[in-house]
Order: C-alpha cells, then structure tokens, then sequence
C-alpha cells in the first residue's frame, strides 16, 4: 500500500530520486480534507527540504541545522533562486509558519501551497534530478470538501476541467478513481475507510519524517562533494535552474495569489478571492487597498488602486499575458474608463496626451519577474499619466506611500530652466555651477542616466550637496539615495553634509533631514539617505519577507565613485545578457539601479566603458589636466622606477629544488619538490611568491627617497593583508637604519582586517603620525588626505582605472605644507604596464565560465561584435589553460590539434567561425578543456629565501628611455605642431590674445601625447641639473622659439612691473594690477573670465572693476598677458 501512496499522488514522478519528497507532498495532499494546518506544515517542510538540497548541491548550504529562512537567503545572495521561484518557496515559508506556531490555515491556502509546492518539485526534478525534458501532467486536484467556500469549490472545478481538457490519461485516470471513490461511498463508509487507513497513514508519516531527517543527515556529504566540484560544473548547473525556472507555467490562480502577495508585501490590502467589487468591498478614508474586477466601461479592469479613498491607478494582471509591454494599451483604457463616483476621484494634472485619463497611474503584469534581458515579456509595466514619459518596466510594486510622494512633485521643467538664480550652497566654483545647470537641463529634457565626469579632488561631493539642494527645493525630487560602495565614503559624505552651509546660513542637513547608513527604511520626513551599495543590496534581496525599499522609496539616485561597480559582485558587460542569466553578470550597483524607479546621475573620476553603457556620456566632463592647469590640483612628476636585482631576474625555482608553500586557506606552510622548474615575475611577486628581500629592498628605497622629517605622508599599495604586514615591517626596520629610531606608529597598516579601520584614517588624515601607511584596496578610491606627496606601487594593476583612482589619492592641494607636486614611486612596472591598456573592461568577464558555456554563446550569438567578444574570452581562457595542463592530457591533443602553445594565436588571427568550427570537428574538445588536470603544481603562496638588493630609482618618462630623449621628443611635437594647432599657435605667436580655453586646449593636447607641466619642468631640471619652476606656456615657448625658461612666477612679477611703468596709473588702478598679478601666479591666463574668482567677484567682478579702468580692462589684460609672454615682436622678451 506504501508504494500505491507514493504513486498515487500529483508528486509521484519524484519517487525514484527523492522518495523522501514524494513522501511529504503525499501527506500534504492526504491532510488537505483532514486538518489543513497540517497540510500546510508538510508542504512547508516539502519546500525546506527542497531548499536544502539545492544549497548543498551549490555547496552554499550554510549549515546542515541552518533554518529555511537562512538557506533561502544564502540562495538568493548567490543568485541561485530565480524570483519566480523564490517567490514559491517563499508563499509557502509564510503560510507553513503560521500554520506551525498558530495552527492556522484554510483549506484554499492548503491547496495553492499544494500547487506551488508541485511546481517547485517540477523544476527541481527537471533541474537536480537530470530530467530536463521531463513534462508534469496537470495538477489533479482533490475532491471539493462539502463545507467548501464557493471560491474554493469553483476553482477546484477549474482544476479539474483542466484535467479533463487536457491529454494526459494518467491524470485522467487518477481523478476518475477520486470521482469512483466519491460516488460509491455513503458519509458512514468512507468513515469506515478512513479509520482503517489512519493507522497506514501514522505510519506512512513516521516513515516519511525518518527518511526526511536521513535526507537532512547526507546533506552535509552532499555539501563537500559541491565545494570539490569544478567550478564549471557548478556554473552549467545553476545556468540550468535558470532556464527551466523561466520555462515554468504557472495557472491564473496561483499568478493572482502571488501577485496579491507582492501587493501586500508592498503595504497595500490585497486579496483577489475576498477584496472585490462585486463582493461590496469599497474604498474608505485611511485605507491603501488593491480592489480586485473593479467595474469600467469597457470591462473589469483586474486591480483598481485606491488611497485615501481616492482612484490612483489600475493594474492589469493576466498569466496568459506574454508582451506585456504590448498590453499597456488595454490598462490605458481602463484607466480613461474607469468607473468613479465623485469622491473617488483624484485631482491630478495629465499630460497634453492624456487628459482623458481618470486616474494617474497604469501598470500590467503577467506575474513574471522582471529580466533585463526579455524585458517586454517580464517585470511591472508602468506608465505616467501626469509625464506622458515612455513606459518603464519594474522590478516590484510601488507602495502606497511612493505613490503618495510621487503626486507630491513638481514636475514643470521650467523650474529647473532658470540658470541666472542665486544658488543654494555656496562658495562654488564656476564648473561646479556649470555642472548643476547642465544635470538640471538634462531632467528638465527628460533625461533619467545622466554621468558627471570630474577627476578626484575636484569637489564631486560638494557638488552632489548643492545639486540635491536645488532639486529638493525645487520639488523635483522627494528622496534622494546617495549611494557609495563602501562606508567609510558614506561617514565622509554625511560629514560635508552637516558641515555644508547654505546661503540661509544653516548646515545642509539642517535644512534637509537626512537618514544614516544604518536605518533600513527612510522615515516619512527623511530627504536624503546615504547608504552603502553593500547594505543595499541586503535590504533589497537578502529578504524578500521583511521590510525593504520598495521601487518608488527614492526618486532620484546619486552614485559616487560609479567606476567601482565592476569589481563588485560581477564584472559586467551589457552584451552579455542576451547569453546567459542576468544575475551572474549584475554588478552590484546595476542590481540596484535596475530595481529603483528613479533618476540617476553617477559621479566618477575615471569613467569607464561599462559606466558610458548605464549612464550614456557625461553631460559635464571636468578633467585632470584641467583643474590642474585651473590651480585646483596638484601635478605629478614623473613615475620613480625602484629597480632590485630580483625585479630584474625574476624568481626562479629549479625542477625538482624543495619549496616551501603556504596553503592561503588554512596558513599552513608545506614542503614540496618541484617535478617542473617555476619562474615567477615581478608581476607576481607578493601575489603568488612570498619574498622578504624584495619588500626590504623597496623599503630601503622608500626611506632612501621619502626621509620622515620632510612634509607629507606616503602611501604605500600592497598585494594583499599579510604582503602589507611584510612592508610595514621591512619600512620600520629601514627607517631605523637610515635615521636611527623612529616611534612605532610611524609606519601603519590600515586595511580592512585592522581595528576600526574608519578610526584609522581619521587619525592618518588629521594627526602628525602615522606618516606612512600600507593599505591594500581600503585608501584606493573616494578618502580625502591632502597631504600625501608620495605613493609607493607595491601591487601590479591591471586597470587604468583602479589605476586613475590610486593616482588620485595624491591630487589634492595642501598649501600648509607647501605641496606643489606629488611623487610615484614604482616597484613593480606598474606604470610601462599600463601603457598599452586602453580597454578598462577585462577581457573574460567570468573566468569561471566554461568552455561548454562559452562555446554555446559563440554559437548563439547573432552579430559579428558579440562574436568578436565571445572568441576573444575563448582565446585568453584557452591560453591561460595550455599554460598549466598536465602533460597526460596535452600530448593526445597536439596528436591532433598541433602544438597547443600556437593555439590560441592561430584562433585570435581567424574569424569567429574557425574557433567555432574547431570545437565542431572536435564535439569532445570542450569537454575535456574543461576536466583536464592542471600540470602538478603545489597550490598556495610560494616562499621565497632568494637575496635581493637595491639596483637603482629613476624616473620613468613614458616610452622614452631618458629625460634628453623626453625633451627630444617634445620638442620635435612642438616644431611640428606649432602651426596646425590653434592652442599652439596662440601660444607661440599671439600670446596677448591667449584666453583660458586656449590653456586648457593646449594641456589637453599636449596630456595626449604624454607632455605635461610636471613631467617636463624634472625632465629639463634633470637634464640641466636645475629645477627650474617654469609654466607649461614657458615650455612650448622654449621648444618652439627658443624663449629661456625663467620660473614662472618670475615672469608675472616683471610682466606686473612692465605694465605699471608703462603709464601713469591711479593708486586704485595700481592695486587692481597688483592684485590681478598675485591671482595670475595661480591662473595662468589674464581674461575677463579671471574676475569672475571669488577673489573678485565679491568686488563687484569684472564689470565693477572695468569701471576702475574706464572700460580698458579687457585691453589691460591683453597688454598684461603680452608683458608676460611677448616676443621682441610684441613689446620685448620677458626677462
């Protein structure tokens, strides 16, 4: 009779591979009619046992006593449960709670956790079971109970219709024996047959709690075989559970109780069996309800939204809905439709287009979770009323609340139009201002990714301040989501929030509540939130089942330092999500974008390609060399090369020399003798061998070059924690020996392993000491510490990016110290390296990805670029893999394919199809690719007991070999560029007429070709043994005319004097000329636009002081500007 049970119900096709399933979804069906708590209970331990097992055969199973709350979240961190069926399991997690610790259910609840739980065992049994292309019959439901509710009644009537509909005669034959039973049985028979089976069915449940507490014992052996499988296989698997769980048909019912989940989960009442139109339920003061089949004049509309008593919006929500995009028109036409009585209606002002409409909002949905990639067949479909925007798709519902906020904007583009108002903040500088107005005009265009380009250190956060100061004021925005990827960023910005004053004379965050890092929902009242990207994402899908931000929670976005989204959760390329599934590839910061219905403006230094793919091009860009040139940041000079004897060399280890290698998991240190001899980089050095003398030689060099009496501090970038507490170590001991003994906390690490790292930095930046600190990723982007001079490059990178942000930690000006430059010092050939990347986007956007997996996107990409793409990550992967295969596998290969070395060259210079072709003559060469043994090779961090010593420190000038070679080369641009350049002919031939923007053309130009003012002024001191303080305009002067190189301030001090000797000028106009001189020592260039400083312009500007000059002002500059730099063409060379 036990195996009649097991296949006598809707879970039978789980009996061969998970009896201990089949055996609980069983029982749920059996206690459906008798108790359905109980009912509920056995489903609810079906879908945790479920979980569990797919946890452990990911090898996420955080442990074997972990509860069902904790497995699913560990699976939904991963990205392992699609939100389909996460929602499944999730339905049944509540209902199952509650019956387990109130005993309560209802026999509707019991059944569609029945059917929810039927479907989860579909997909697992398609997925984990090897049977993908097994098909479930339809869901044969039980007999309707005699006290049914007429909702249930009718909706097992569906059920079985369904059945009778359908082809499948084991269904058939299945409800035909119910309906036997059913009839030829009186009350008192099938009471009779009940009290002879309950003694089979105690049984039968005994049975089924051993085998699901065996089944929980093995999960633990099912774990550790997961963590030993190759990482390919884990990715083919979880590629699998994606597909098939879009592949999942869900029936109406189900769809509608999900979606009244969602609704609730969102803070409305929802209920489509109880809360409907035709069941008398109307709306009332106070209430935020979802009203199901509410009346038309063209039809029910499925949802109509209500607040307060007053229509919202509509929803449309059908299963059978496949475009949903396409179905807005049908939503549209209820909202114009809509059936209102005075009272019910909003006051709200449409679009031109849409004054027809009677409610505001419209949304559609077919119950599918949203994916970027079939975007029109999935998500919320929601379209403005009020805007007449395109619609959009959303990954959840709005609350009631998010509504309310958004009827609260203005949303009149004339209000952000006016660029001549005074500005909130104050004390901006003119492309600050000039950045608010161009991110103004974008959203008043309609605009919603917007990209603001500025370099580090020129002043993106109190830009962000005063930006969200006008578009709060403006009403534009209700909340906006500062958003920053780490929290010491977070601490910085929420201080220059309470420090920032407005021109009200109070503090920003006194004007605007603010809501800290640590609150997981904004209050009502809050204005601004700053989080961390890292805590968000934790709000938002760590626990679909308590309170989180809902889509609607912030209206506009600011997201600081957007670069760093690339090395977060995944290295993402847009062109990807048309191959595999999307949250593999989301980064962290695009998982959050894509959920909030909200304006985005990213703020970066260095704007990466994957940044321009959200952001689309900046709408104001304000680079490096201009705020250099513009006396707002500092210069480098050129990269100090630090050369050892084993940076030189390499490390070599000898074919069968004992090695010792620590095991980085467990720390520990072992012997091994090497089959093979191992040569290892520079690159490598500190990454994957661990040598003492080539940290000590650097550190000699940095106490030889960065003394501690002089002013500044030194940061120093390690390869990783323990690498750090190597140099910290070595610098100590270096220092001590060059300088005699220096207090302990001179040197420090601050990384993220040490104690209070915020702490850390707090005293790195405002105290005397430390004044040398070892970091690794904690200070490469975002901290503000003005007086470091010195970086160390103790870690090769590999992007221009990271790169561009490390380089930033140094820009800042601190003229307490008297910073004019800063200083690179490069141990590890950082710099050269990085000459030849121009693409900050790596290559094999997931080096876990196998070569089965990368040759089925080849194959189904449909245009040449992603084909292009996909054989470029197959090359470099197939490089990386000839490298290291163990030799067993390599020499049946080269039997047929030829030297596997040459392989991936041959296959870069063909076209796409010649690698697609390879791995079609050969269906196996995927495969073993994938499985073959790497050539034996201990795992772990290499030691190494080689000497090392200090070689040399030079600079490094680019591709030229020396400083002569350097100059050689500018020279040479200059001559043959002096005529063809516009910059560089105002430079050299109508100095008086130079205006700022022909500065700012000329450093761009010359930074492209690799010249700028800092490099050039150690190149010619070092070549002529004489710093001399020239300006770039003296430099291309030089090269181009011969004109001497006189320190720049110099030549302002005597061009100042010329000019006041030149006529007689009153005492007024004698003291502007003076102050106009000094301001020139910090901007190069005399024109109208120098008076616009606030130097000046507190003075009245340059029309106030034109007076002064009788209107000759702009004449004066030019004669100034000629003084300066004229030849003997224009009044005589400067002295």
């Amino acid at each position: 009779m036990k195996e009649l049970a097991d296949q006598a119900g809707n879970f039978a096709f789980l009996a061969k591979d998970a009896p201990e399933l089949t055996k609980l979804g069983r029982l749920a069906e059996h206690f459906f009619l008798l108790d359905a708590p109980t009912s509920l209970i056995k489903t609810r331990q079906f879908a945790e046992l479920t979980a569990k097992d797919i946890a452990a055969r990911h090898g996420e199973l955080p442990d074997t006593r972990a509860t069902f709350d904790d497995v699913l979240r560990a699976l939904q961190r991963r990205g392992l449960l699609q939100r389909q069926i996460a929602d499944l399991f999730f339905h049944i997690k509540r209902v199952g709670n509650t019956a387990v610790h109130e005993n309560e259910g209802t026999r509707s609840e019991a059944l569609e956790a029945l059917k929810m739980a039927r479907l989860i065992g579909i997909w697992f049994h398609q997925v984990y079971n090897q049977a993908p292309n097994f098909r479930a019959g339809p869901f044969v439901p039980p007999q309707p109970p005699e006290d049914a509710t007429p909702a249930l009644r009718e909706e097992i009537e569906a059920l079985r219709k369904a059945v009778s509909d359908s082809a499948d005669a084991e269904a058939k034959a299945r409800m035909a024996a119910q309906e036997a039973i059913a009839a030829q049985a009186t009350l008192e028979e099938r009471a009779a047959r009940e009290a002879e089976d309950r003694a089979f069915w105690e049984n039968y449940a005994a049975e089924a709690d051993r085998e699901r507490q065996t089944a929980e014992r093995t999960l633990a052996q099912v774990q550790a075989q997961a963590v030993a499988s190759p990482v390919a296989e884990l990715s083919d698997l979880a590629q699998m559970a994606d597909q098939k769980a879009q592949e999942l048909e869900i029936d109406e019912a189900t769809t509608r109780v999900l979606i009244d989940a969602q609704l609730r989960a969102a803070g409305w009442e929802a209920d489509s069996r109880t809360l409907r139109h035709a069941g008398g339920t109307r709306p009332e003061a106070g209430q935020a309800i979802a009203i199901a089949e509410w009346p038309t004049e063209s039809g029910r509309v499925d949802y109509a939204l209500f607040i307060d008593g007053q229509a919202v919006g509509v929803i449309e929500a059908k299963r059978s809905i496949r475009n949903v995009a396409g179905r807005l028109g049908q939503s549209k036409r209820y909202g114009q439709d809509i059936i209102l009585t005075p009272e019910q209606k909003l006051t709200f002002t449409p679009s031109d287009d849409a004054t027809a409409f009677r409610v505001p909002f419209v949304f559609v949905t077919n119950g599918r979770p949203y994916l970027k990639r079939l975007e029109t067949l999935s998500g919320i479909w929601f379209w403005d009323a009020r805007t007449g925007e395109p619609p959009r798709a959303l990954m959840d519902w709005f609350s009631p609340r998010d509504l309310t906020a958004r009827l609260e904007q203005k949303l009149d583009p004339a209000a952000l139009a006016k660029t001549d108002r005074q500005l909130g903040v104050t004390g901006l500088r003119d492309y600050q201002v000039e950045a608010i107005h161009a991110v103004e005009a974008a959203i008043a265009s309609g605009q919603r990714r917007l990209l603001i380009a500025m370099a580090t250190g020129t002043g993106k956060t109190r830009l962000a301040i005063a930006l969200m100061y006008e578009l709060l004021r403006a009403q534009r925005f209700r909340r906006i989501l500062f958003l920053v990827d780490r929290k010491a960023l977070g601490i910085q910005t929420l201080d220059s929030m309470s420090n920032t004053e407005t021109a009200s004379l109070l503090k920003f965050d006194k004007i605007f509540p603010i809501a800290g890092m640590d609150k997981a929902i904004p209050d009502l009242e809050d204005r601004v939130q700053v989080s961390t990207v890292q805590a968000m994402i934790r709000r938002l899908f760590d626990n679909p089942d308590g309170q989180h931000p809902t889509p609607g929670s912030y209206d506009l976005i600011i997201v600081d330092e957007a670069h760093r989204g690339y090395v977060l959760d995944a290295e993402l390329r847009d062109d990807d999500l048309g191959f595999r599934n999307l949250d593999d590839y989301l980064s962290a910061y695009r998982r959050v974008l894509d959920y909030f219905d909200a304006t985005q403006i990213a703020l970066t230094a260095t704007p990466a390609l994957h940044t321009r793919e959200i952001f689309g091009a900046p709408v104001f860009h304000y680079s490096y060399r201009q705020a250099v040139i513009a006396g707002h940041l500092i210069d480098h000079r050129p990269p100090r090369r630090i050369t050892t004897a084993l940076s030189q060399t390499g490390i070599h280890f000898d074919a069968g020399e004992e090695v010792a290698v620590v095991d980085s998991r467990t720390n520990q240190v072992d012997l091994f003798d090497l089959e093979d001899e191992v040569d290892f980089e520079v690159a490598e050095f500190n990454k994957k061998v661990h040598t003492e003398a080539f940290n000590r030689a650097v550190a000699t060099a940095v106490a030889l070059e960065c003394p501690p009496d002089k002013p500044g501090k030194t940061l120093i970038f390690a390869a990783r924690d323990t690498h750090a507490d190597i140099l910290v170590k070595a610098l100590r001991q270096a220092l001590t020996e060059e300088y005699g003994p220096q207090p302990h906390d001179m040197v420090e690490k601050i990384t993220g392993e040490v104690d209070r790292p915020n702490e850390r930095i707090k005293v790195f930046r405002s105290d005397p000491r430390p004044k040398y600190v070892v970091t690794v990723d904690l200070l490469t982007t975002g901290i503000d510490i003005p007086s470091i001079v010195n970086l160390v490059f103790v870690r090769r990178v590999n992007s221009r990016i990271l790169y561009d942000q490390m380089i930033g930690r140094a820009t800042r000006r601190c003229d307490e110290i008297g910073k004019e430059y800063f200083r690179i010092f490069d141990a590890v050939d950082i710099y050269a390296n990085l000459q030849t990347v121009t693409d900050m986007k790596p290559v094999v956007v997931n080096p876990s990805l196998s070569f089965t997996t990368l040759l089925g996107d080849l194959n189904r990409a449909t245009t040449d670029e992603d084909r292009v793409w996909v054989r470029d990550q197959i090359v470099v992967k197939l490089r990386q893999r000839v490298r290291h295969i163990d030799p067993e596998y390599a020499k049946p290969l080269e039997a047929v394919l030829g030297p596997l070395v040459a392989l991936p060259d041959q296959l870069r210079d063909a076209p796409p199809s010649a690698t697609a072709d390879l791995f079609a003559r050969h269906p196996s060469l995927a495969t073993v690719l994938d499985h073959a043994g790497n050539r034996p090779r201990p795992n772990g961090v290499y030691i190494s007991e080689h000497e090392d010593e200090l070689v040399s420190i030079t600079d490094t000038f680019g591709r030229q070999a020396s400083p002569a070679d350097y100059i050689e080369s500018f020279e040479a641009y200059i001559r043959a560029n002096m005529n063809a350049l516009p910059a560089l002919i105002a430079a050299t031939q109508k100095p008086r007429d130079l205006t700022r923007q022909d500065l700012k053309d000329l450093a761009t130009a010359l930074d492209e070709h690799g010249f700028s003012e800092a490099s050039l002024r150690r190149a010619y001191g070092t070549a002529r043994n004489a710093d001399i303080a020239a300006h770039i305009l003296g430099f291309v002067r030089q090269a181009a005319l011969g004109d001497p190189l006189v320190p720049y301030a110099t030549r302002v001090e005597n061009g100042v004097q010329k000019i006041l000797a030149s006529r007689n000028w009153t005492s007024k106009q004698a003291q502007w000329l003076n102050r106009i001189g000094r301001a020139l020592k910090d901007q190069p260039v005399g024109d109208p636009a120098l008076l616009s400083d606030p130097l000046f312009a507190q003075q009245g500007g340059f029309d106030v002081i034109n007076q002064t000059f009788d209107s000759g002002l702009g004449d004066v500059l030019k004669d100034l500007n000629a003084a300066i730099w004229s030849d003997g063409s224009e009044g005589g060379r400067a002295a």
